[in-house]
């Protein structure tokens, strides 16, 4: 149920170019626990340091990984490298639950009337919610077999360099190849589970 309890709701990364349009948006969803996110920006932006805090704190962090509003009944897209990230780099390697929904495109459509959205949610539609199972990473072992995997040529050279800072942790040093590998691996996981969860719902 609805909660004015600010300490029981989560905290959330929400698109910059739709939830904090002007300043009374922006206070509305700061208020209620968003956390701004430019898409196309990159996993290092400025906020994503926000969100990292959070998790630190002991927080629970809601993200979108597929980093898009889709309302087809399709395979789940290949999931943005963000919420990777913040697993890995986390104080403590936070637990993921997956979770997938479907109906939400009866409440809110995309394209309603004149290719826009309703000005309020539609009643009387049916939504399906679906929660998995806890998912845990042991980033210290799956940050070695990164270092090991992207050492060779081949891994680095398919890719184009976006500046990454390297990053250290356990005493492993990630460099950009690493980081790559590893968050790859981890979003394959998430994808995973979260398609498992989308075919159950039919």
């Amino acid at each position: 149920f609805p909660s004015l309890d600010a300490n029981l709701a989560r905290w959330v990364l929400a698109a910059e170019d739709i939830c904090f349009k002007n300043s009374v948006l922006t206070y509305l969803f700061r208020l209620g626990k968003c956390i701004p996110i430019t898409r196309g920006a990159g996993i290092y932006q400025e906020y994503m340091n926000e969100a990292l805090q959070c998790l630190n704190n002991g927080a629970w962090l809601h993200t979108f990984p597929e980093g898009k509003v889709s309302q087809e009944d399709a395979p789940i897209r290949r999931l943005k490298w963000g919420t990777a990230s913040l697993i890995v780099r986390a104080h403590v390697t936070p637990i993921v639950l997956p979770m997938v929904h479907s109906g939400f495109e009866e409440v809110m459509p995309e394209k309603f009337f004149l290719d826009r959205r309703p000005p309020f949610p539609l009643c009387n539609k049916k939504i399906k919610i679906m929660i998995g199972q806890p998912l845990e990473f042991d980033i210290p072992k799956m940050a070695e077999l990164a270092i090991s995997k992207s050492s060779g040529d081949v891994f680095s050279s398919t890719t184009t360099s976006r500046g990454w800072p390297v990053i250290s942790f356990y005493g492993l040093d990630l460099d950009e190849a690493a980081q790559r590998y590893l968050y790859s691996s981890i979003s394959e996981e998430i994808q995973s589970a979260m398609e498992e969860l989308r075919s159950s719902l039919k």
